[in-house]
C-alpha cells in the first residue's frame, strides 16, 4: 500500500488517471501492465487522429522542391523545427534543430563530423548508451585520446572528482568533447547538468544525451547550454518512431566536417568538375529526403505533452517511483534474505522512474533474468532485461571487471564473434544482465502493485 506521505502527492496528479482512461484506454482494456517507458513512450489516441486527419485533408509533396505541395510540406517541417526549439526553450538564433532518424542517428552525426585529432580528447562516463560509446571509434580513428570516468556504487553516480580532474586536462591544441546522459537508461540516476558549465569553463564542448531524461523532465536550454543535445521523440510521446533530432549550437556546427555529401546536403555538386559545395545550417546535416510525412506528428506530440505539463508528469512518476522502491526494498525471504537488489539510488533524490534490479533466492544466488522476463510475459507485464545497451553501467552494477572481460575477449575463439551466451559463460557465477522496470506519464498505482505482487511470487515459503 502506498505510504500516506505519497498518497497526497499522487492525488495531485489524478488528471493523468482521466487521461489514461480517455486517451490510453487500450492499456486497461487489454490488461497490459506497461513498465518499459524508458524503452518507448506510449501515444495518445488523439495524436493518431490529428496526424491522420492532417494527411487526409491535404496533399503533401517532397519538401526538396518549390511546387505547391512541396511548399506546404516545407512549412510544416519548419514549423515543427521551431516547435522543437520552443519545447527546449532554445533560442533559434543560438540553436538549430536537425532532424535525424533517432537519438542514435544524432550521435553518429556528431561522432563522424566532430574535428577529433591527435591532440584531442573524448571523455565520457561509464554510464552511457552504446551510441555514445560508439563515438569513441570515430575519435580513435582520428588519433584522439578516449577516457572513461567511472561511476561509484551503490548509487552509480559519476565520480565528480575524477571528472573534474579530467576536465582540467584538455588536449592542448585539439578539440575536446565531454559526453554524458542527463539520465541513465540503466539506473535512472540523473547526472548533474552543472557538469556542462564545468566543462565549458575549461574549454570543452559538451554532448548531452537527453533521450531518457526528457520524457518526465523539462530541459531548459536557456539555462543549461550543452553544445549538442540528442533526442528520440518516441521516447517522449510514443509516436512517431523514426524521427529524432540533434539540437546543436549554430556556432559549433561551423566546425563540424561531414565525411561525405548526399542529396539535400549540398547547394551544388559536379561530376565533371569534381567539386561540391555544402549547404549551410541544418540542411548540411540532413541526408537525403527527410521522413517528411511523419515530422508533423512530432509537433502534435509536443503539443500533447505541453498541454499536460512536464511538472505534472514529473510529480506522478516521482510518486510512483518512491512507491515502487519502498515496496521492493521490503521484499525478503522468510529467512530474512533480500529478494531484490536494486542498482542505483533507493530513494527519489536525483533519479528518474527507471529501476534496475536482480532477483536472488534465499541462499543469495542470482536468479536468471531471462526467466524473470518469461514469467512476466505470461502475466502480460512488459518489462525489459539485459544490460539495455549500456554496458558500462551493467559491468559496474554486476561486478564484472575489466580483467575478466579482457580475458574473455583474448580467447582465440572470440576474436571475431562473441554472443550473449558466450558472455554468460565467460562471467560464470555472475549475473550477465538485470531486470528493468520504468514508469511513465500514464503509469498508475495498479501498475506498481501488479509488479510488486509479481515479485512476491519469487519469495520462498517458510
Amino acid at each position: 500500500m502506498m505510504k500516506a506521505a505519497l498518497v497526497e502527492k499522487y492525488r495531485v496528479t489524478e488528471k493523468l488517471d482521466a487521461l489514461r482512461a480517455s486517451e490510453y484506454a487500450r492499456l486497461d482494456a487489454q490488461r497490459h501492465t506497461y513498465l518499459d517507458y524508458t524503452g518507448g513512450g506510449l501515444y495518445a489516441d488523439s495524436q493518431l487522429r490529428a496526424h491522420m486527419e492532417l494527411l487526409r485533408a491535404h496533399v503533401f509533396g517532397n519538401p526538396h522542391s518549390s511546387n505547391p505541395t512541396s511548399q506546404a510540406m516545407t512549412d510544416l517541417v519548419e514549423g515543427t523545427r521551431a516547435a522543437i526549439l520552443k519545447f527546449f526553450n532554445a533560442d533559434p538564433a543560438e540553436y538549430a534543430a536537425i532532424f535525424t532518424q533517432n537519438a542514435s542517428g544524432a550521435l553518429k552525426l556528431v561522432g563522424e563530423s566532430y574535428p577529433f585529432a591527435p591532440q584531442s580528447r573524448y571523455v565520457l562516463t561509464f554510464d552511457n548508451h552504446n551510441s555514445v560509446n560508439g563515438i569513441r571509434e570515430f575519435a580513435r580513428a582520428k588519433g584522439a585520446q578516449v577516457t572513461y570516468v567511472p561511476v561509484i556504487l551503490p548509487d552509480m553516480r559519476v565520480d565528480a572528482e575524477t571528472l573534474r580532474n579530467e576536465l582540467e586536462r584538455p588536449g592542448p591544441k585539439g578539440n575536446n568533447l565531454l559526453a554524458y546522459p542527463a539520465q541513465s537508461n540503466f539506473s535512472g540516476v540523473q547526472h548533474p547538468l552543472e557538469f556542462i558549465e564545468w566543462a565549458h569553463q575549461r574549454g570543452w564542448d559538451v554532448l548531452l544525451d537527453a533521450a531518457a531524461f526528457t520524457p518526465t523532465n523539462p530541459l531548459d536550454l536557456s539555462r543549461h547550454k550543452p553544445d549538442f543535445v540528442t533526442q528520440s521523440f518516441y521516447k517522449v510521446f510514443g509516436y512517431p518512431t523514426g524521427v529524432g533530432a540533434l539540437i546543436a549550437k549554430r556556432e559549433i556546427l561551423k566546425k563540424l566536417g561531414r565525411p561525405w555529401f548526399a542529396g539535400g546536403t549540398i547547394t551544388v555538386a559536379s561530376v565533371q568538375g569534381d567539386k561540391y559545395y555544402m549547404s549551410e545550417g541544418e540542411a548540411a546535416f540532413e541526408d537525403g529526403t527527410l521522413n517528411y510525412l511523419s515530422i508533423p506528428a512530432v509537433g502534435i506530440g509536443l503539443e500533447h505533452i505541453q498541454a499536460i505539463g512536464h511538472a505534472l508528469i514529473h510529480e506522478r512518476v516521482q510518486a510512483l517511483t518512491a512507491h515502487m522502491l519502498d515496496g521492493l526494498n521490503e521484499l525478503k525471504h522468510p529467512n530474512g534474505a533480500t529478494l531484490v537488489r536494486i542498482y542505483g539510488p533507493t530513494d527519489t533524490e536525483m533519479r528518474g522512474g527507471t529501476i534496475t534490479m536482480n532477483f536472488y533466492d534465499a541462499d543469495g544466488r542470482a536468479m536468471d533474468h531471462r526467466e524473470i522476463e518469461r514469467r512476466a510475459n505470461r502475466q502480460n507485464i512488459s518489462l525489459r532485461t539485459g544490460c539495455f545497451c549500456n554496458p558500462g553501467g551493467g559491468e559496474i552494477a554486476l561486478g564484472i571487471t575489466g580483467t575478466e572481460l579482457s580475458q574473455c575477449f583474448r580467447q582465440p575463439q572470440y576474436v571475431s564473434r562473441f554472443t550473449v551466451d558466450d558472455f554468460r559463460m565467460c562471467v560464470d557465477g555472475k549475473s550477465s544482465g538485470a531486470v528493468r522496470v520504468s514508469l511513465g506519464m500514464v503509469s498508475n498505482t495498479q501498475d506498481v502493485e501488479t509488479f510488486l505482487a509479481f515479485a512476491r511470487g519469487f519469495m520462498e515459503r517458510a
